[in-house]
């Protein structure tokens, strides 16, 4: 058996040269085992969006610090979101709907469910930008059909990833290929 490769092919490399990345993980941050964390490694060029509080849930505040991220360049930016951190993408780029925004893509993924948090008004956005929500069968924070409603509001493109459970290190995935392809994928979508 051959194994698989743990990163996309490097004819990528000028696609994802041409935009910012940035990762926005959800609650905790993301430890070394999330593929978050291990695309980190795997592509240097790749920034993480650090909140002041991890463990501490509030839409308004991690939007603000994406803002404040996102202003730091004018180069095309990516999102890597996983969990709360795709709510906090949806809601900045709703924020920037009337004046120049940087971000041209996003990679949605794992979901938490809004309403858990009680920010489903806040996040109800059609996204202006190619977008990819990828959800789980067994995700203990959004239930795959909860996943593909959202993505039918935010105007995303839907991927069933299986059973993965939140689609983070607690599910086994390694350096996540399969993401990084849906990654590349959607970098291809880009103008």
């Amino acid at each position: 058996m051959v194994a698989a490769p743990s990163t996309i092919s490097s004819a990528a490399a000028p696609r994802m040269a041409d935009h910012r990345v940035l990762v926005v993980p959800g609650l905790h941050g993301s430890g070394p085992a999330h593929w978050q964390s291990r695309w980190e490694r795997l592509y240097p060029g790749f920034e993480r969006v650090v909140q002041d509080h991890w463990d501490q849930p509030d839409l308004s505040a991690w939007s603000q610090r994406l803002g404040e991220v996102l202003a730091q360049s004018s180069q095309p930016v990516v999102l890597v979101a996983h969990s709360f951190g795709c709510l906090t993408t949806v809601h900045r780029a709703a924020a920037l709907a009337q004046v120049f925004s940087p971000i041209v893509g996003a990679l949605l993924v794992a979901p938490a469910d809004p309403d858990k948090f009680d920010v489903s008004a806040q996040v109800r956005y059609r996204l202006p930008f190619p977008a990819v929500v990828v959800g789980s069968r067994d995700d203990p924070w959004m239930s795959a059909p909860r996943a593909r409603q959202w993505a039918d509001q935010w105007d995303a493109r839907f991927v069933d990833a299986g059973a993965l459970g939140h689609i983070n290190a607690d599910s086994g995935l390694g350096d996540w290929v399969e993401g990084q392809q849906l990654l590349l994928e959607l970098m291809g979508q880009l103008k």
